[in-house]
């Protein structure tokens, strides 16, 4: 095990509590003990304990209702009920509520070891499980970085090089660019690639959100908080925080995340005791950050503390050499998203695609593609299956605006309104994806 498995019994029996916690500290757990449920969920509330050994018959709340209201707190708890009076529709209704195992008084040392080190097994399969997961997750977001540019060879050595240190990095470029996705190819390639990469948009998310976001809170800290919850900076203890939008924080919370990133220690919202974490910060910015410190609206000394790499991507514009490339990457992605033949492009088309400034850059290229394949014959994209008539050229804000519009509704109906389902395939978190639907005032088909 790589940390020290911790214990509560609970029990109005002194001489039980007494024995239990003297044969397990032998065993080298962490242990604690509480006479009541009332005082054991007091304790959970503001501990952690993997395994909480609780008897039935007690004043008060008895132990199945403290086991559903523990169940109800945190799922993955292991609970093992005891009592002097087994029955079998007890045991039955304890397994049902979710305990992980029962037994009965007087007990055995070495059985109820033996039912502990089984316990403290799974809670070590399941830590490992989530850490390969979080890892899949990681490498199976990361997509190619597509170009064979100058520009773009600079940009990977730039990532080759970030993901050696553990140094802050900003990275920059204008919006569409794929600043997230060298977010994730850093991480990908880094030392802490087997713990998550967690991502907050900052600019998606009020103040107050945003500092219960980084952060976490604990039950009760505002109205609606009705448990206690980790924060981001949390989350991401041994990999990395993904701050995207970074431009967009307030001055308190430029002051907060200038001393939790010198500290590496944090108080969640409500709450009163220290969290260490040991994460990575990468953030993205499409401002330029050196004229906000110039002008007062962001703090010099939090600039240089996230500024020690920068990573410049630039626009698409700057490398229409690697148009082809991507263009045939974004064909393969689609026609196999989509279950259909591969499909070429007119050489007209491609060489307007070349010549186009693309003011949403990669993105706007990736929808364009994406849009040609829907709308298409299903065997060659041509320069009609293209939005690049002048007049769409003229008003390219406006354009992008609807496009973006027309290709979130697309996706939303694809996967019947499943915000989760439709965040993840646009890449986006799910506060985003909501603000996108307020914003374009999107509705489900009647």
């Amino acid at each position: 095990m790589s940390k020290k498995i911790s214990i509560l019994i609970v029990d109005d029996e002194e001489s039980v509590r007494d024995s239990l916690y003297n044969w397990f500290i032998e065993d080298d757990y962490r242990v604690e003990c509480a006479e009541n449920a009332k005082k054991a969920l007091s304790m959970l509330e503001s501990d952690h304990f993997d395994i909480i050994l609780a008897d039935i018959k007690m004043p008060g709340m008895d132990g199945l209702e403290m086991l559903r209201r523990i169940k109800a707190l945190r799922r993955e708890s292991i609970v093992i009920v005891m009592t002097a009076f087994a029955t079998v529709d007890t045991a039955v209704q304890a397994l049902k509520d979710g305990a992980f195992d029962y037994v009965t008084k007087p007990f055995d040392p070495d059985d109820l070891s033996h039912l502990i080190r089984n316990a403290s097994k799974q809670i070590s399969l399941t830590e490992e499980n989530e850490i390969l997961k979080e890892k899949v997750v990681s490498l199976e977001n990361v997509e190619d970085l597509v170009g064979n540019s100058e520009a773009m060879h600079r940009v990977l050595q730039q990532i080759e090089s970030a993901a050696q240190s553990n140094s802050s990095v900003i990275i920059t470029g204008e919006s569409g660019t794929g600043k997230e996705l060298v977010a994730r190819a850093i991480h990908a390639n880094s030392s802490r690639k087997f713990f998550p990469l967690v991502s907050v948009h900052c600019g998606a998310l009020t103040e107050s959100l945003l500092e219960s976001e980084l952060f976490g809170h604990e039950k009760g800290a505002f109205t609606g908080a009705v448990y206690n919850r980790k924060g981001r900076f949390e989350m991401a203890d041994n990999g990395s925080i993904f701050l995207d939008e970074i431009a967009t924080i307030s001055t308190k919370m430029q002051i907060e995340l200038l001393r939790v990133l010198e500290s590496k220690k944090f108080i969640r919202v409500g709450g009163n005791k220290e969290i260490t974490s040991d994460f990575r910060v990468i953030c993205a910015t499409n401002k330029d950050l050196k004229s906000m410190v110039e002008n007062g609206t962001f703090r010099e000394d939090l600039f240089y503390r996230l500024n020690v790499l920068n990573i410049n991507i630039p626009p698409l514009r700057e490398r229409s050499g690697d148009i082809p490339l991507l263009v045939d990457y974004f064909i393969k992605k689609y026609c196999t998203t989509m279950n259909q033949p591969p499909v070429i492009i007119d050489t007209s088309a491609l060489k307007r695609l070349e010549e186009f400034t693309f003011p949403g850059n990669i993105r706007e290229l990736e929808n364009m593609i994406e849009r040609a394949i829907v709308i298409g014959n299903g065997k060659k994209i041509t320069l009609k299956d293209l939005p690049l008539e002048k007049t769409l050229i003229d008003n390219s804000a406006e354009s992008l605006d609807d496009h973006e519009k027309n290709h979130i509704f697309q996706i939303l109906n694809k996967y019947n309104w499943n915000i989760s389902r439709s965040a993840k395939a646009l890449q986006v978190d799910r506060v985003t994806l909501y603000n996108k639907i307020r914003k374009y005032n999107l509705k489900p088909l009647e």
